[in-house]
């Protein structure tokens, strides 16, 4: 049960509404969705509810969040690997059940789903640029940092934007991942939605 009250539109107050407005209404609530950002009574799901409480760090937290998602180099692949990365490492339920489905489209498979939920390097990547790429993110994970070699390889194989790109996203969906085990979220019990 989450320890946070999970407040109804009428409910919010003006900085809260605001809130909401750009979360329901931005890139998130574009085409198709495999997250419900609301329950039936409009109820912001997930992380996002917690976002009500601070609003001003609210909207800050979700434009990264979006940012991170629309506005990177990262692929669909890359992006979905390296998040499920995070989410094995903080043993995320919730980020599992939210982005499982998006890395199964973009064609992980459920071994590499399987080694993620593990925090273990998955095989059979595409190639070497998403090889690095998670590689990288593992290091992040594991030892909070790169050193010259873990550095040289990603700057030389996949860039320094990627590299500040995937720093970024591990920041990002740690705080998730830490704010969603605090607040008690926990995946909602129906799978999947219309």
């Amino acid at each position: 049960m989450t320890r946070l009250p999970r407040p109804v539109p009428a409910d919010l107050d003006a900085d809260q509404r605001a809130l909401y407005d750009t979360i329901t209404g931005g890139p998130r609530a574009q085409g198709p969705q495999r997250f419900r950002l609301t329950d039936d009574e409009g109820r912001l799901n997930g992380p996002f509810n917690a976002m009500l409480v601070a609003p001003p760090l609210g909207h800050a937290l979700q434009s990264l969040g979006a940012a991170i998602r629309y506005e990177t180099t990262l692929d669909v692949r890359v992006r979905e690997l390296a998040i499920l990365a995070v989410a094995g490492k903080w043993d995320s339920a919730f980020e599992q059940h939210g982005h499982e489905p998006i890395a199964r489209d973009a064609g992980v498979t459920e071994e590499q789903l399987d080694a993620l939920r593990r925090f273990t390097m998955p095989s059979d990547l595409a190639d070497d640029a998403e090889r690095c790429a998670l590689e990288t993110v593992f290091a992040l994970l594991r030892d909070g940092d790169l050193d010259d070699a873990a550095y040289a390889e990603a700057v030389s194989t996949i860039g320094n934007r990627m590299v500040f790109e995937l720093t970024a996203l591990v920041g990002y969906y740690a705080t998730l991942a830490l704010q969603l085990r605090v607040f008690r979220v926990s995946p909602p019990a129906e799978s999947g939605h219309p």
